[in-house]
Formats: structure tokens, C-alpha cells, sequence
């Protein structure tokens, strides 16, 4: 039997380039290759990009060079460009950057293994051709269903999955559906909710390459997250460029209300997180579901960007700083302890001092438990990069590094609020110096910070998946330290 050829997949990015690289790795598995955690043992590395924002493009390039060093010097023989950046650049990024043997867009994933066999045996394959992939589907979200089958929809079904899979490959969720392949042990998974973004801001460009918005059916969800629960994942995330716009296209814009109980019905599945919501579309009966519904977290990723009135409608946005206080304390009259996380972009064109005062008067107040901070820079592509009114870089520069000390001020005074709340902490890793490590239900991997346990809770309590009860004692800047009390009991 010949030798199986080996693949290796680096991810940068979101959360959702991890579900799409669990896709192609579902894929290339069910077709014969052998995946490999590094690309100095692979035949080939595919390094899946993200595409969103200067810095982000430029980590994508470098990981790029770096899989490229390794050819000629070990086992790699071919470096292949997927993700964001590939789609939204194509034959642009293939021409500006030959060391990679092959840039795919979407498109290509349905046959990524056909691709990447033909790379390596010495053939070409067409460097993508970027397009507007708004223009791919309806205008109408109702109709949107029915034509999606002509689309390449990354996540979403769209071909029967093979009779025989590799241990450990399944089919996401049902018969035609896409193929997932985790490529970690971590007790938490993102679940891909729905794709592509129907809003216009003025700032952003990932519309243009992820495509108009499109929900996954709720079986199809439910199906994937019982999956990953017989995988051993405890905590699912839901991702998407827009949660609270799922269902709009499936004529419920409140079914996302209606599957939260559910996914957390789910054996095996002890907490449910949703990501990534739009302040200006919040709901009532939301908020209700994401703040008394067990297993469910109080937990609101919230995307205001800025709470300035003039500089939100020059971002094409809604809201102001009385607004999203007003929305913050209802959600906290019905959960006092829920987490709230954001982003903000300072140095817009023609941001004012009284617009980053007001800002500051948001930020005050707001009480997040994580902040990001970023300065303004022109997307090509993007309605904003045609703006007058462009502010000096130093200015830009000089407000990103004061709105960040704030942050870095405010997040610490609220996790310090913390210090004698009980929580339940998912279990996460075993450190050898700091031992037990973890997240509280208003803590998301990676962006809000962690905690870390002390003392003991009888037994194996403190093996990574389990959910424990914690006392908060401490804090070290954003993460917490917590005496661990016992195990969660459901």
C-alpha cells in the first residue's frame, strides 16, 4: 500500500477560519491523507488566512514565508494559501507572493483534495479569482435557501458525505452535510451558525468576500454540536459574522431564541456560548434566553465600535452612548453577574476630541470585562477608505495608546468587582507552573481572559473538562484566581 501523503493545517484568525480548517481537515481525511499537527512533517501545509485587517494580512503572509522556509529542508514539498485573504485577493496575492504553490478561494474546498494531490504532483492549479460574493445569492434572504445549493458555502451542506469515514470523521450534521475533523482535544468547539453579513458598515470589508448572510438549519446545528459532545467537547461556541440575525432567512428572525434551550438540552454539552452580536439588533425575548436558561451563558459579545452618534452613522452604524448603557443595564438587572466583551476603533475619519470623549464617557460606565482597541485604517474596497477628513497617523496613534491604557485600566477595576463571586469554571488545561486553568460563563477562549484554581474539590474534580464551582479570591490583571469549591452538579 503506497505511503499516505501527509497534510498539515495552520489557522490564523477567528474562530470561524478553526471550524472551516476542521472542514478541510474532515475532508482531506475522508479522501486517504494523514493529517499532521506541524508543517515540518507534512507534505504539504495549508495555512488558512484571515483577511480582515492590516495586521491580521500580514501574519498571514508571514506564516506563509515561514511554511515555505521548511521546503527543501525536510518532508514539506508545497505551500498552499486557503482562508480569507486567499478569497478576498486571489490571483493578486499569487502574484505578489510566488513562494505559494497554490492560492484557493471557497470554491476550491469541495475538491481541496484533488488540489492539493495535483500541487504536489507537479501541476498547476488556477490561482482564484476574487469576486463579489454579495452578488452570489438573493437580495432577498427568503430566497436565499433555495439558491445556496449553487453557492460554496464553507460549513454549510453541500454534498452527500462518503458511506465510510475515518474514525473520528463525521458529518458535521446529518447526511449532507460537511465533513469535521477536529484537530484539538480542547472541551471547547466553535459551531459555525450561519456565514456571511447582510450589514453595510462602512469600515469593513468581510461582506465582500464571506458573502451575503446565510443560516445553517437548526438540525443542522443541533446535529454538529451532539457530534461534538460524543468527540468530548463540554462548551460550544457559536460563531458567525451577525448571531443576531440568524433565522431572518428561514422566516423566524427569532429562532435562534428557540435553539439555544435545545443545544443546551444536549447530552454531554455543559455550557453554550453565542458570540458576536449587533447591539442595534437585540431583542427582548434575547436577552431573557441568554440570561435565565441553564447551561446557557449570560455572556453578550457585543459589537459597538465606537458610542460617538456622529462617527457611528459615518461607520453606518446605530446607537449612542445613553443607548448601549440603557441596553447594558437591562441586561444586567436580569443577570448581574453576565460578561460583556467589545471592540472599538478610535482615530475614524473625521473623529473629533468631544467624539473620543464621549467614548471615554462610554467606557466609563460601561463596565466590560474585555476591551478591544483599535486605530482606524483604510480597507481597501470599503466605503470608508473614500472618506475626507482622514486624521494624522500620529493622531490615530496617539488615541489608540490612551484609549488603550483606559481599557487596560477599566477591564482590571472590573475584574477586581469580581473578587467574591461564585462561579462555574470549565476546566481547560493543566499547567505545570500555574496548574488548573479555566474559563467562567463570562469568559470566551482566547479574547477575555482566564482563571486560575487553587486548592482542591475531592477527587478528580480538577481534570481538564470537568465543570467546577469556584469562589473568586484574587485577580491578576483581567484573569481571576479561584478557590475551587466542588464539582458542578446538573
Amino acid at each position: 500500500m503506497p505511503e499516505r501523503r501527509t497534510v498539515a493545517l495552520v489557522t490564523l484568525g477567528c474562530a470561524r477560519n478553526e471550524v472551516d480548517s476542521e472542514e478541510l481537515a474532515g475532508r482531506l481525511e475522508a479522501d486517504g491523507w494523514q493529517l499532521v499537527e506541524d508543517a515540518e512533517d507534512a507534505d504539504v501545509a495549508v495555512v488558512n488566512t484571515c483577511g480582515f485587517v492590516e495586521a491580521a494580512k500580514k501574519d498571514s503572509v508571514d506564516a506563509l514565508l515561514e511554511a515555505n522556509d521548511l521546503k527543501g529542508h525536510g518532508k514539506t514539498q508545497a505551500v498552499v494559501a486557503v482562508g480569507c485573504m486567499a478569497e478576498r485577493y486571489g490571483k493578486e496575492l499569487a502574484e505578489a507572493l510566488p513562494e505559494a504553490d497554490g492560492v484557493l478561494g471557497f470554491d476550491d474546498y469541495a475538491d481541496i483534495s484533488g488540489r492539493l494531490q495535483t500541487i504536489l504532483s507537479g501541476g498547476s492549479v488556477e490561482a482564484h479569482t476574487p469576486r463579489d460574493r454579495r452578488k452570489l445569492l438573493p437580495i432577498s434572504p427568503a430566497e436565499r435557501q433555495l439558491a445556496k445549493a449553487d453557492v460554496a458555502l464553507p460549513g454549510h451542506a453541500d454534498a452527500a458525505a462518503p458511506a465510510d469515514l475515518p474514525e473520528g470523521v463525521a458529518p458535521a450534521s446529518g447526511p449532507r452535510a460537511p465533513l469535521r475533523r477536529r484537530l484539538g482535544t480542547n472541551p471547547v468547539a466553535s459551531v459555525k451558525l450561519a456565514s456571511g453579513c447582510d450589514r453595510r458598515c462602512s469600515f469593513c470589508a468581510i461582506p465582500s468576500f464571506r458573502g451575503s448572510f446565510i443560516s445553517r438549519r437548526p438540525s443542522d446545528v443541533l446535529g454538529e454540536t451532539r457530534w461534538l459532545a460524543e468527540q468530548g467537547v463540554k462548551e460550544v461556541m457559536l460563531v458567525s459574522e451577525n448571531n443576531t440575525s440568524y433565522g431572518k432567512d428561514l422566516g423566524d428572525i427569532r429562532l435562534l431564541e428557540t435553539l439555544l434551550p435545545e443545544l443546551a438540552a444536549v447530552d454531554g454539552i455543559e455550557r453554550v456560548r453565542v458570540s458576536y452580536l449587533q447591539p442595534a439588533e437585540m431583542r427582548p425575548g434575547l436577552i431573557d434566553v441568554l440570561t435565565s436558561t441553564e447551561k446557557i451563558a449570560p455572556y453578550f459579545d457585543l459589537s459597538f465600535q465606537h458610542s460617538a452618534p456622529g462617527v457611528l452613522r459615518a461607520m453606518r452604524r446605530f446607537g449612542d452612548t445613553d443607548r448601549f448603557l440603557e441596553l447594558l443595564d437591562t441586561i444586567r438587572s436580569k443577570a448581574p453577574q453576565a460578561g460583556v466583551r467589545s471592540n472599538f476603533i478610535v482615530g475614524f475619519p473625521g473623529e473629533t476630541e468631544a467624539d473620543v470623549a464621549e467614548l471615554e464617557r462610554f467606557l466609563t460606565g460601561a463596565r466590560l470585562d474585555a476591551i478591544g482597541v483599535f486605530g482606524y485604517s483604510d480597507e481597501e474596497g470599503t466605503e470608508a477608505a473614500t472618506y475626507d477628513a482622514k486624521l494624522d497617523q500620529d493622531v490615530v496613534d496617539a488615541r489608540l495608546a490612551h484609549i488603550s491604557r483606559l481599557a487596560e485600566e477599566l477591564t482590571s477595576q472590573r475584574a477586581d468587582e469580581r473578587v467574591g463571586e461564585t462561579v462555574e469554571v470549565l476546566v481547560e488545561s493543566l499547567d505545570e507552573e500555574e496548574g488548573p486553568l479555566g474559563r467562567a460563563a463570562h469568559q470566551a477562549p482566547e479574547t477575555d481572559g482566564q482563571i486560575r484554581l487553587t486548592g482542591t474539590a475531592g477527587g478528580d474534580a480538577l481534570q481538564v473538562g470537568r465543570m467546577v464551582v469556584a469562589k473568586v479570591v484574587g485577580t491578576e490583571g483581567v484573569d481571576l484566581v479561584a478557590e475551587c469549591l466542588e464539582e458542578a452538579r446538573r
